[in-house]
């Protein structure tokens, strides 16, 4: 009998592990909740030693529920992306904060990366717009802010690395330092087309390279757990690493371009293959679906900051229990009446770069009522992945045939339908909601020379709307984004470098 994998999808929200068969059945599962604190506007982190003993945890839960490890050939982690650690290479004990990927105190670096004209360089080489988003000026405010933390990276005394590094450094006990290409290549540091760590980005964002780990392919041996890291026995070998939302496309079975998916979180990132490197003309991200054997799939990615959590926004807003309560009140009006609520909380990411950006809401009467207040918040979801499905069409050269949804919000049937309308393509949504953490596990699987089924869909929604209702739904929220951009900066330049 093929052995099970153990699959870890640790993200903002939440830790969970999944044990999953060959034939991509879910034999046990669990999570915990992961607190996010926010000590400034604009800042976003997580303890990064709560986050270890969240996975121990989880790990000890799915043991609890098998009545033990037999069977467990492998553990799989996706991961949430863009977010950062930096520990001590003799203790391993983080220096600071998990700063996550929301976190937007890196901003001021990267203006002044902007103002020196390092943008263009920097997307070239990574395809990634010069934005907070991503972890390469965390990093350096780490070793700015924590006393005598430069000193100490300097002298080889430290360690860096996004969440899945952290991880692995946890659990092999510091045996190694390594992750994939495709969480290497949100960091801003990695040369997506030479494929290797680039000497100019780390002096640029003053990240010593020595801090920095082995990259390997996604699908590689990365060690084993160590004696007493987890529940587990010691020596299960780790045979797969992926940031999560490549994992959910890999999940989805996308393995060629054409296909589009949509994994809706506390943001929402939308990936499609591409045939080789593409870099946007329309402000997406260029970026590595993930890597095989040493064989790299690239994809193009739009990274929408607040998606989902805009839901849990408006409910905690309007008293409402949670976004389940805010879904039903919305369904309670037919339309916004007018109303667009441009969630841009901690900025706008894809298509629009903007960190300036915050949240407004416009198109505001003596006619408004809650329920408006509630629709505009699921619809607001619905109209950044349409912005995101746009600009993605116009990269490609081609429309695209289909939306594959997953995430917690994918089981929203108001949504659906409303994403499915306002794009005017049909949405197919994951019978599972942990696409991430089975499509890790099918990359474990195929480590093994297992080819375990895609993720099939629970329903396919239709769009149904009038084109004449669809084209004013559109022209409505572009309005809502443009004041919304004109209020951070009446006449300054957009952002991002990929527009």
């Amino acid at each position: 009998m093929t052995g099970r994998i153990l699959a870890i999808d640790q993200g903002t929200s939440n830790t969970k592990a999944l044990l999953v068969g060959a034939d991509g059945r879910v034999l046990h599962q669990a999570a915990v909740p992961n607190v996010v604190t926010y000590p400034q506007p604009g800042w976003a982190e997580q303890s990064a030693t709560a986050l270890v003993e969240g996975v121990r945890q989880v790990i000890a839960e799915i043991v609890s529920k098998a009545g033990g490890s037999a069977g467990i050939a492998a553990l799989a982690i996706s991961n949430q992306r863009e977010s950062i650690v930096v520990w001590d290479a003799a203790t391993g004990e983080p220096i600071g904060p998990c700063i996550i990927w929301q976190c937007r105190r890196s901003a001021p670096a990267c203006e002044t990366l902007r103002g020196q004209g390092h943008a263009g360089m920097i997307e070239q080489k990574t395809g990634l717009a010069l934005d907070p988003l991503f972890p390469a000026a965390k990093i350096a405010w780490l070793l700015d802010n924590v006393p005598g933390a430069r000193r100490r990276a300097e002298r080889g005394e430290l360690r860096a690395g996004t969440v899945d590094s952290w991880l692995l450094w946890s659990l092999t006990a510091g045996a190694m330092h390594a992750t994939d290409h495709s969480n290497a290549a949100r960091t801003q540091l990695f040369d997506t087309s030479a494929l290797h760590w680039d000497e100019e980005l780390a002096d640029l964002f003053g990240v010593p390279m020595a801090l920095l780990p082995e990259v390997r392919s996604s699908d590689s041996n990365f060690g084993s757990l160590a004696a007493g890291a987890t529940a587990l026995p010691a020596g299960i070998p780790i045979h797969a690493m992926i940031g999560d939302s490549h994992a959910a496309l890999f999940g989805h079975g996308v393995r060629s371009p054409g296909m589009v998916k949509a994994t809706y979180g506390t943001g929402t990132s939308l990936m499609a293959l591409t045939p080789g490197r593409v870099l946007s003309r329309h402000g997406l991200s260029s970026t590595i679906a993930w890597s095989q054997g040493g064989m790299v799939a690239h994809a193009l990615e739009g990274n929408i900051s607040v998606s989902g959590q805009s839901a849990a926004f408006m409910a905690d807003m309007l008293g409402l229990a949670d976004s389940a309560a805010l879904s039903a009140l919305a369904e309670s009006v037919p339309d916004s009446n007018g109303v667009a609520f441009v969630p841009a909380l901690v900025g706008l990411g894809a298509p629009y770069w903007r960190s300036d950006a915050r949240g407004t809401i416009t198109g505001l009467s003596l006619g408004t009522k809650p329920a408006h207040l509630a629709r505009a918040a699921i619809e607001a979801i619905a109209f950044q992945v349409a912005d995101v499905v746009s600009a993605m069409e116009q990269d490609m050269g081609l429309p695209i045939a289909e939306l594959r949804a997953d995430g917690g919000a994918s089981r929203n049937p108001l949504l659906m339908q409303f994403q499915a309308d306002i794009i005017a393509r049909p949405v197919a949504m994951a019978a599972a909601p942990e696409v991430s953490a089975l499509g890790a596990a099918a990359l474990a699987f195929a480590r093994l020379g297992v080819a375990m089924a895609p993720v099939p869909a629970a329903g396919r929604c239709e769009p149904a709307m009038a084109e004449a209702d669809r084209i004013a739904h559109r022209a409505r929220w572009s309005a809502a984004i443009t004041q919304t951009l004109n209020i951070q900066a009446p006449n300054g330049p957009t952002h991002g470098g990929q527009q």
